[in-house]
């Protein structure tokens, strides 16, 4: 593999893995969650959510293929079932508005927040949903050579690493781009997922029908 063929593929996995990890509607439930921490509670709290992404998502990235062996799972049935779920959860984001959505997160943390109260479902499955585990098991697994699953896995950790530092500027991004640009990018990433679902079915069945493509 050539240098600029390993740097495509890292890009390209950078870039799905992004979106797939709802960046914007998870800053935009982050600073709900956390509104009555401090500066220093927040970081804490971006610090603990960046880094149980990193261990969810490094399981299944290498452990995709086991899992599908384990339950007798085809990898094109998987495509199919996770590009349904990703497009449902695709649908959600693109109709649903984050900034009136937690509002009932916001009042039920209110007084009692701390650092660590949160972290589990930050990390999953509000950044790491369903269908984001579902995509992420299939494009692991089909990374077969090294080389491949190296660019994959250092996509995956840098897309991982660019939300803990959103997370961390949260306060800032809210400022720049507001409410109202957070819920506009959330809808953008649903549109994202919607058409990465179509992909992951369409190459799903074609695979199991052996069609040319």
């Amino acid at each position: 593999m050539s240098v600029t063929d390993f740097l495509s593929m890292f890009v390209t996995n950078y870039v799905k893995y992004f979106f797939l990890l709802t960046p914007f509607a998870g800053i935009s439930i982050f600073l709900a969650m956390t509104k009555d921490l401090g500066v220093g509670g927040r970081r804490k709290m971006a610090f603990k959510v960046t880094g149980a992404v990193v261990v969810i998502a490094t399981v299944l990235f290498f452990f995709g293929t086991w899992i599908f062996s384990l339950f007798g799972i085809t990898i094109n049935a998987f495509r199919v079932g996770a590009g349904v779920l990703l497009f449902l959860s695709g649908i959600e984001l693109v109709k649903s508005s984050h900034q009136a959505g937690t509002v009932g997160i916001e009042e039920e943390g209110k007084g009692k927040v701390d650092e660590g109260e949160w972290v589990v479902p930050l990390a999953i499955p509000i950044i790491v949903g369903p269908a984001t585990i579902g995509a992420m098991l299939v494009i692991g697994s089909e990374l077969q050579s090294a080389h491949a699953r190296v660019a994959g896995y250092g996509g995956l950790l840098g897309a991982i690493i660019t939300i803990g530092v959103l997370l961390l500027t949260a306060s800032g991004v809210e400022r720049v781009i507001g409410q109202r640009g957070l819920t506009i990018f959330s809808k953008l990433t649903g549109l994202v997922f919607c058409v990465l679902a179509a992909q992951l079915m369409l190459v799903g069945i074609r695979e199991f029908y052996g069609l040319g493509g």
